[in-house]
């Protein structure tokens, strides 16, 4: 795929999320990405031969760790498309944008219907004797 093409791509990505595309290096391949507070990551695109796949990392030490389930993702078996990537990116650094982790939101829903018991009064506190 033309780099521009994925460039476009990346741009449409960045619409629906927090993150912004700050570079896009054709020569180099990779685009750069930046959210607030501080979450920064690039992707390294494929271009095009056989068994190229995209690559993502962070400079950012807070963000490294992050981008392993997105790492584990790509090197999985089957092609991967820049979208996909980016999607598994942003799932990795849901917790560093302060969102809830993607899997929450079905329990969320869930729980919502369920009323939260207020704590029972009688239990006696720690270390407080009772009189």
């Amino acid at each position: 795929m033309a780099f521009q093409q994925l460039a476009d791509a990346a741009a449409q990505w960045c619409s629906r999320t927090p993150f912004e595309l700050i570079a896009a290096e054709e020569t180099e391949r990779r685009m750069d990405f930046y959210a607030d507070p501080g979450v920064s990551f690039y992707v390294l695109c494929p271009d095009g031969g056989c068994g190229d796949t995209f690559h993502v990392w962070s400079e950012s030490e807070d963000c490294l760790p992050f981008l392993q389930l997105a790492q584990d993702y790509i090197s999985s078996c089957g092609k991967k498309t820049l979208p996909e990537v980016l999607e598994k990116v942003f799932k990795s650094f849901r917790p560093l944008l302060g969102l809830p982790d993607a899997d929450d939101d079905a329990f969320e829903e869930y729980s919502a219907d369920v009323e939260e018991e207020e704590p029972e009064a009688d239990h006696p506190q720690m270390g407080v004797s009772q009189q």
